[in-house]
């Protein structure tokens, strides 16, 4: 996203490129990238007013000017293409003077002109894809980018002119570092992570890059909550969820993190109107600070928050968690543009926030302003509106949002269901023959009691989970599992919710009911822990893998395994057992490979050969992980067929497997900062209703590494 004065830009279907006009609320519509643009910035001059798009294929410079002259003669505008095949672009930045490109593509930035394609320099050193670049405007041929290579924290600066690095920092963070901002008024740079925190380093040259600031973003707004609460600004039934301290934290809400996805200049001087506070003002730099939940406003002088806005404030913007947000630098008649997209959602919306009215609904002496009638004249607007959210300024008179869906952003072609003919010139398949076994039979012989008791707990079971309901926290129930103390090594719900299975220590499986009223199952037989635990599509099978190197599935109505795999056919420890796409495969993994497994089961006995096993099992192919020693977590969905495994390995990466490809489709390098012990996919639910696009995502956690939601789309 980017913002310039009046225009807006965002991408359109992907791999187009919009320019909304705020004033005139007419889109220009740019058409010359293949695939989905990933970075927009615009240019430092006015006149003419340039814009910068990128994708893989390749980035494209724009002048607005003759692009609108173009349309408007009814011919095709193109641009200008300066760089090509250069990979996924995270960011782009335009010099001061609009002549150079910096492009950050991968862990490497390339200098590009700007008016046709040639490389200037190409800039390397970073471990990990960088994710800012700013120019120096004070000093001549001076980048500084920011990135998240292996420690999640990196700074560099670079004189391109001779692809020499001046300075690099050390570690800042265990998160990565997500934006940048160059304060020209204190020769600063201000960075901020994933995870809220600020710093601020002097670029003056005799202090050496040293750390001016450190801002923890959570704690502040903490401090900002209690002084506006006990100004009295805060009173009302409801409060913000921006300000809600830990202390203050309902019952089943949750700690999220704060993003800091862009921090950008604030025109604060619109705030004050006599020449006692414009003078204090000029002595003051404020600065934008945009999360996923709100935005919030910074003094540099004592690096406190001055204000917040949060989004779920607002009951007619649709969007609550931004996955990416731009601001105008300037404010244009005391108003504020910003542009943000939703996180979860193919929407982008725009939005005005009245800066001065902004400040004063959250300030008790509004800066030692001393205008009383600027006071009440707010104050008056605010009991017309009679609003009842905690930040009186999230209404029509200071906060006006612009929703961007009839522009269709970011839909996608889907494939619709297909009716299925045969033609009279096929062979038979042999569906006439008489099938070798009955695999899985319906029992149909129920009484009349038990089949209507059986409808009413489906019923029961498919009514509607609320999305908006907090998660649980209370605590329902707690029993022992064993006598004496034994460690749960895996647990594991089936798909209804219905049953749960846990794997021991003591080398046994239980199986309880939902409410663990009753032990309804006990399995015994492995030599060793039992590790893992997987539940059928149909709920009639139960996989376990256990420390003796072997694999058992078990049918919930014997005490006796179906299937034994021994230890002459796993060279390690086997982990992560699970059934896979319904029920036709089974996944484990042995080492740093996962095997992908085809079964027969069959239960039955001869009473002959009452010990051999009837039930078989063939290998179909093993998938080794790269660069690891072990994998350490596992994740593919049973629920519904998906061809997407992911993985996890000592080595700390993520890689991802099309096995309808049969190969490796991407790796994601340091995911964490310690080996990755969980990988949750979304698998679906018989209680809710998801939206599509859900579905692509997936969490990764790790010991003292939090959680972390992925996008299987864009991989980050």
């Amino acid at each position: 996203l980017a913002c310039s004065h009046h225009q807006c830009a965002f991408p359109l279907n992907q791999n187009e490129l919009c320019i909304w006009n705020t004033v005139t609320a007419q889109p220009l519509r740019l058409s010359g990238h293949h695939y989905s643009i990933s970075a927009l910035s615009f240019g430092s001059k006015i006149n003419p007013l340039l814009v910068c798009s990128a994708s893989r294929e390749r980035v494209v410079v724009w002048n607005l000017e003759e692009c609108t002259q173009k349309v408007q003669e009814g011919l095709t505008p193109r641009g200008i293409v300066i760089g090509t095949l250069l990979g996924m672009v995270l960011h782009v930045r335009f010099s001061p003077d609009d002549q150079q490109v910096a492009v950050c593509a991968g862990n490497r930035i390339y200098m590009l002109s700007a008016k046709s394609e040639a490389i200037l320099a190409e800039l390397d050193g970073h471990l990990a894809p960088v994710t800012a670049a700013e120019f120096c405007t004070w000093e001549k041929s001076m980048l500084i980018s920011v990135s998240e290579d292996r420690t999640f924290k990196a700074r560099k600066v670079w004189d391109y002119s001779t692809s020499q690095l001046i300075y690099q920092s050390g570690v800042l963070t265990a998160f990565p570092l997500l934006s940048l901002l160059i304060d020209e008024e204190n020769k600063q740079i201000i960075t901020g992570c994933a995870e809220g925190q600020l710093w601020i380093f002097s670029l003056i040259s005799d202090h050496n890059y040293r750390c001016v600031a450190h801002i923890n973003l959570k704690k502040e707004q903490e401090k900002f909550c209690n002084k506006v609460r006990k100004s009295g600004k805060g009173i009302g039934q409801n409060t913000s969820k921006l300000c809600k301290t830990n202390n203050m934290r309902p019952e089943g809400s949750v700690e999220t993190s704060l993003p800091i996805l862009l921090i950008e200049h604030c025109d604060f001087l619109v705030c004050f109107h006599n020449e006692e506070n414009i003078s204090s003002a000029l002595n003051t730099s404020y600065f934008w600070i945009g999360s996923s939940t709100g935005l919030l406003i910074i003094n540099l002088a004592n690096f406190e928050l001055e204000a917040s806005l949060a989004y779920k404030d607002y009951s007619d913007l649709s969007i609550r968690f931004a996955g990416s947000c731009a601001l105008t630098r300037k404010a244009v008649n005391g108003k504020v543009l910003c542009l943000i997209t939703s996180m979860f959602e193919d929407m982008t919306a725009v939005l005005e926030v009245n800066l001065a009215a902004l400040v004063r609904t959250q300030q008790s002496d509004f800066l030692l302003c001393g205008n009383e009638n600027s006071l009440s004249v707010i104050a008056r607007v605010v009991m017309q509106c009679n609003t009842s959210y905690f930040f009186p300024f999230l209404n029509n008179h200071f906060f006006r949002v612009v929703e961007l869906n009839y522009f269709a952003i970011g839909v996608k072609s889907t494939v619709k269901d297909q009716p299925l003919v045969f033609h009279n010139k096929i062979k038979s398949s042999g569906y006439t023959a008489a099938p070798q076994m009955t695999m899985f039979s319906p029992n149909n012989n129920l009484k009349k009691n038990e089949v209507s008791k059986w409808k009413t707990s489906c019923k029961c079971k498919s009514k509607e989970y609320p999305l908006e309901s907090s998660p649980p926290i209370k605590q329902e129930k707690e029993i022992s599992v064993t006598c004496k103390p034994t460690p749960i090594c895996c647990i594991q719900y089936s798909g209804d919710g219905d049953m749960l299975a846990c794997g021991l220590a003591d080398k046994t499986v239980l199986i309880f009911n939902s409410n663990l009223t009753d032990t309804y199952k006990v399995f015994s037989g492995p030599d060793g822990a039992v590790n893992s635990v997987g539940w059928s599509h149909d709920k009639k099978w139960l996989v376990s893998a256990s420390e003796d190197r072997t694999l058992r599935v078990w049918s919930v109505c014997n005490n006796e395994p179906a299937l034994i795999l021994g230890k002459e056919k796993f060279h390690k420890t086997v982990r992560f057992a699970q059934f896979y796409f319904i029920d036709a495969f089974i996944l484990l993994c042995c080492g740093a490979e996962f095997h992908l497994l085809s079964f027969h089961l069959d239960t039955t006995k001869d009473d002959l050969k009452r010990y051999k096993q009837r039930s078989v099992c063939k290998l179909v192919q093993k998938f080794p992980m790269a660069s690891t020693m072990e994998i350490t977590s596992l994740s593919a969905v049973n629920d519904f067929y998906s061809y997407i495994v992911l993985t996890a390995g000592s080595n700390r990466a993520l890689e991802v497997f099309d096995l309808n490809a049969g190969c490796s489709t991407a790796v994601i390098p340091e995911v964490h900062t310690r080996s990755v012990h969980q990988i949750c996919q979304n698998k679906g639910s018989s209680f809710s209703t998801q939206q599509p696009e859900a579905y692509n995502l997936f969490m990764t956690t790790a010991a003292g590494d939090g959680i972390k939601l992925w996008d299987l789309r864009t991989l980050r």
